[in-house]
């Protein structure tokens, strides 16, 4: 992707030369590979995972120490790379929002991390993933994810793997203003967990349906194997592919992402369409 000299964004805060010691909430053992199972990009994760994270931090007392340092060379690249890519999605959704008469984009923050994290949704570790707080509207993201991304599931190595999953991020915030990710949650405290499972299933893909919207209207951007990288990406973090990897079986009742192929669907959607009109994930996969 082309990126360096262009505009980065003021709504990044870098947290990376501050790190913790001591006691990290959901940082390993059975519940941190439950929510990499559940929480590869993020989702309403606040309003999934708080519950969880309030009944550990009441557990457990914490000891924590911070620490300062230096960022390298590559650390500064790799953050400056970030605050660009979300400057883009700030340019692309305003004039999404003005063109399909959606009323005004709010921008949202986004935060680097390391380790460990606070946010309005509560206390969580990098074992999670990239996330996205409705809470408090910020995406936060230790990009040591993205080393796992590409060692431990398979994905390609590049940095539109990053710029995908930041873009899928900012889906679920245009989810939150557009007031989608609100009724699938009063329409999951009335179904079964099966179908609640499926409508979390269309709020994922419908984030990567808006991921694939940003990258069309970015095009001037990118370069050779960029999608390439992103549909690497949303193959590796299917639920199917999870399971397979972690358990070596699927339970498809237990999906809450959608398989590969839904997520590279949806992406290439959004991408080839350029069509909001289109986003009607929920329409597709329950009717």
């Amino acid at each position: 992707m082309k990126w360096q000299g262009r505009r980065k964004s003021g709504n990044l805060e870098d947290r990376r030369g501050t790190s913790t010691k001591g006691k990290v909430v959901a940082g390993g053992g059975l519940i941190a590979v439950v929510i990499i199972l559940l929480q590869l990009f993020g989702g309403e994760t606040g309003q999934t995972i708080a519950p969880i994270l309030e009944q550990i931090n009441q557990q457990q007392t914490q000891s924590v120490q911070s620490e300062s340092r230096q960022l390298t060379p590559d650390e500064i690249e790799i953050g400056d790379f970030v605050g660009t890519v979300l400057a883009d999605t700030e340019d692309v959704w305003h004039g999404i929002f003005t063109q399909n008469n959606l009323g005004t984009y709010q921008e949202p923050k986004m935060i680097l991390f390391t380790q460990q994290v606070t946010s309005s949704c509560g206390t969580a570790s990098s074992a999670m993933g990239p996330f996205y707080c409705p809470a408090d509207q910020k995406v936060y993201m230790d990009l040591a994810f993205f080393n796992e991304l590409h060692h431990r599931f398979g994905a390609k190595k590049g940095d539109f793997a990053i710029a995908y999953v930041t873009a899928h991020e900012i889906g679920h915030h245009v989810q939150t203003l557009l007031g989608t990710s609100q009724k699938v949650r009063q329409l999951q405290r009335s179904v079964s967990k099966a179908e609640g499972n499926k409508l979390s299933v269309a709020l994922e893909l419908q984030a990567d349906f808006y991921a694939g919207l940003w990258a069309h209207y970015n095009k001037k951007y990118l370069e050779e194997g960029d999608i390439e990288e992103a549909l690497s990406a949303a193959q590796a973090v299917g639920d199917d592919t999870i399971q397979k990897r972690m358990q070596g079986y699927v339970v498809p009742d237990s999906f809450t992402h959608g398989t590969s192929q839904q997520r590279m669907e949806w992406f290439l959607k959004g991408y080839q369409t350029g069509d909001m009109r289109n986003h009607d994930t929920f329409a597709a996969l329950l009717n």
